[in-house]
């Protein structure tokens, strides 16, 4: 029987579910894609850019799974390589430097895993955004809009304010591979799934993200207005903030993560 929690995650992975660029499209009245990480290679699953949130210049940055299979084979299933993480720090960096606020959207089961990708420096890419992000001189704020797999996901998500929808996930490994690691079962996913505690309302209940976005009327006009006025609101109370007290504030946020309060 499918547990709950393995029903969001097949919500959250099905393909009739908007992927990132159908939020640039609706959300920004503007996006200027930009492309490569001036190191090695352009990384398809990566989108970002600068946009215009309603009259507010913002940089966008998100994890673009593709639609057809050929263009999920390009932008390799949503699962970024090392490429992709430089070009979304890149991006961040730039950003800090002339001010934009930052908004990234997360879709992702995780990093590339590839020769290639353990080569070219996978895990320091990932690294490297994780502390960048931590003190990046700028508002960000990031939503997962359906799969948040482990540090590849993580790596977009070190932010002020992190959303989720209702039925997007995010946890440190797949329900398949959790599966198999503890049980040698990868068919005992579903069990895994509500052992991960993976869903959006038990990553609120655990102090991980900040709001829960409802999606009943998901990819219709009114969702995405909805979702972009609300990213209006909380972004021009980020900026009203000094920026002392909004690094001190995102710098507390991830040191309680995971604290355990003793007698």
């Amino acid at each position: 029987m499918k547990t709950e929690a393995y029903e969001k995650v097949r919500t959250a992975r099905s393909n009739s579910r908007p992927t990132s660029i159908d939020y640039i499209h609706h959300i920004f009245d503007v996006f200027f894609e930009m492309h490569g990480d001036r190191k090695f290679a352009d990384d398809g699953a990566v989108v970002g850019g600068i946009a215009l949130l309603n009259d507010l210049p913002v940089t966008v940055i998100s994890i673009e799974k593709g639609r057809s299979v050929k263009e999920r084979m390009a932008r390799s299933f949503g699962a970024p390589q090392p490429e992709g993480y430089r070009k979304a720090l890149r991006l961040m960096k730039q950003a800090e430097k002339f001010g934009r606020p930052v908004i990234c959207l997360i879709d992702t089961s995780g990093a590339y895993c590839g020769i290639g990708a353990e080569e070219r420096g996978q895990g320091q890419a990932i690294a490297d955004n994780l502390m960048e992000m931590m003190t990046l001189k700028t508002p960000v704020i990031s939503v997962f809009v359906g799969e948040g797999g482990s540090g590849g996901a993580l790596a977009l998500a070190v932010a002020d304010r992190v959303w989720m929808l209702e039925n997007a996930v995010y946890s440190v490994i797949s329900p398949e591979g959790c599966a198999s690691i503890l049980w040698k079962d990868s068919s005992r996913a579903s069990e895994a799934a509500e052992v991960l505690k993976l869903t959006a309302e038990d990553s609120y209940e655990n102090g991980f993200i900040e709001k829960v976005i409802s999606e009943g009327d998901i990819g219709e006009d009114s969702f995405y207005e909805r979702l972009k006025w609300e990213l209006i609101w909380e972004m021009n109370a980020l900026r009203d903030k000094p920026l002392e007290e909004l690094l001190e504030e995102r710098y507390q946020k991830f040191r309680k993560v995971g604290a355990q309060e003793t007698d």
